[in-house]
């Protein structure tokens, strides 16, 4: 799924840390790196964030349910 436009950059990653199964980012390169870690929350959002607004993620849900609290994110905030 492409994510666009994350301002609250906190409420993200509680989005991301209560989802239950696996959440990736994929990078340009198809690379994946888990988002549940910190590290690479830390590491590989620091060379895309800018202006304090991430203009666009691809990330994968492995739950359901985690898909639906991701969508709910990004409609209602």
């Amino acid at each position: 799924m492409k994510v666009t436009h994350i301002t609250d950059i906190d409420k993200f990653f509680e989005v991301i840390d209560s989802c239950k199964g696996r959440v990736e980012l994929v990078t340009g390169e198809g690379d994946r790196l888990n988002l549940k870690s910190k590290l690479s929350q830390y590491v590989s959002l620091a060379n895309i964030f800018s202006a304090g607004e991430i203009p666009e993620l691809e990330i994968v849900a492995a739950e359901k349910e985690d898909i639906d609290k991701l969508m709910n994110f990004m409609i209602n905030g």
